[in-house]
């Protein structure tokens, strides 16, 4: 159903009778002593029909990297519930899918107060001319995993992203698990349903356990509470959203003295600078990420855009948009719908 709303959007018609009879044909052809014709015919006939009803909802779709249950997933449904989550492996196929029109939106993680910046995704910022729209910083709550049928006794190893490990070191400790490094904490969650294992658990969020359909043996086991990642919510195209937050990306000529007086520029207009970051564009170059407080449409921030575009280079406003900073996160299926 996920490749059927984002197959609407690159078709013109949603109904394809030639196409449906094709199929039905091919299904007759390929029966056998367990799987009669007229079974096979009815059961994608249903899901003929229930495509067509997703294409018609017109639904907008949000991409983000990892799998269903990823704590992006979580932002993005506390974002807006009303979109169709996508899962996607990287964080370019976000980047990517948004370029090439498949995608409405992305959600990316760009910062987290324990792990720092995401670095790939600030890298991949620069390289991509897309629009942020939208901000939400949400508190990210571990939860142990495991399968309704372990004794929690038993748990010896524990599967998660190395971060995620590295957030609830101390509960591992103390428990004596067998830190197990995955891609992915959604995916380590994943990875327990599917291997049925009884003496391993996977540290994730609340709706990963639900998906994947296994017990939450313990939740809130990160170490510190202070545990909070911020995203960005992307678009291909602008929109304007009366936003109080703008973010700039731009590089400095080698010449001593260019940031301060970019800095000072902000101090003047009395601007509240919200971050500042630099990483590596090219040789010898630095391109410089700087999120404030403020409208595209006062004036204040206007003369400041003014200033950065005749002093900078590459100098590009990235968006201006409005941010959320949640103290609790909805995180079951139900309250989503």
């Amino acid at each position: 159903m996920e490749k059927v709303v984002i197959a609407r959007k690159l078709k013109r018609d949603v109904y394809d009778p030639a196409r449906e009879e094709q199929i039905i044909e091919k299904l007759r052809s390929s029966t056998n002593i367990l799987l009669k014709a007229d079974f096979l015919e009815q059961i994608y006939r249903t899901l003929f029909e229930e495509s067509k009803k997703n294409q018609e909802r017109g639904l907008k779709v949000i991409a983000f990297q990892g799998q269903h249950g990823a704590y992006s997933e979580v932002a993005a449904r506390n974002w807006d519930s009303s979109l169709a989550t996508v899962p996607c492996s990287q964080f370019s196929d976000v980047f990517d899918g948004l370029s090439n029109g498949i995608y409405d939106y992305g959600i990316v993680p760009v910062e987290n107060t324990l792990g720092g910046v995401v670095g790939q995704v600030n890298d991949l910022m620069i390289h991509t001319p897309l629009h942020i729209v939208g901000a939400i910083e949400i508190p990210i709550v571990h939860c142990l995993l495991a399968g309704y049928e372990t004794d929690p006794k038993e748990i010896r190893k524990v599967f998660s992203h190395p971060q995620a490990l590295a957030q609830c070191r101390h509960f591992i400790a103390k428990r004596q698990f067998e830190p197990t490094t995955y891609f992915d904490t959604a995916g380590a969650a994943k990875m327990i349903m599917e291997q049925g294992s009884k003496n391993a658990a996977a540290i994730a969020s609340r709706l990963a356990g639900e998906l994947y359909h296994l017990n939450v043996v313990e939740e809130g086991i990160e170490d510190f509470n202070t545990n909070r990642t911020r995203f960005l919510v992307l678009s291909k195209d602008k929109i304007d959203t009366q936003g109080r937050k703008c973010s700039v990306v731009f590089s400095t000529p080698n010449k001593a003295g260019t940031l301060f007086k970019v800095l000072e520029k902000f101090a003047e207009k009395k601007l509240n600078l919200t971050r500042i970051e630099s990483i590596p564009n090219q040789f010898g170059k630095f391109a410089f990420f700087l999120d404030f407080e403020g409208s595209e449409h006062d004036t204040a921030v206007l003369d400041v855009l003014a200033f950065l575009e005749g002093h900078t280079e590459n100098y590009r406003l990235i968006g201006c948009y409005n941010e959320r900073k949640l103290d609790q996160v909805v995180t079951s299926r139900d309250q989503f719908a």
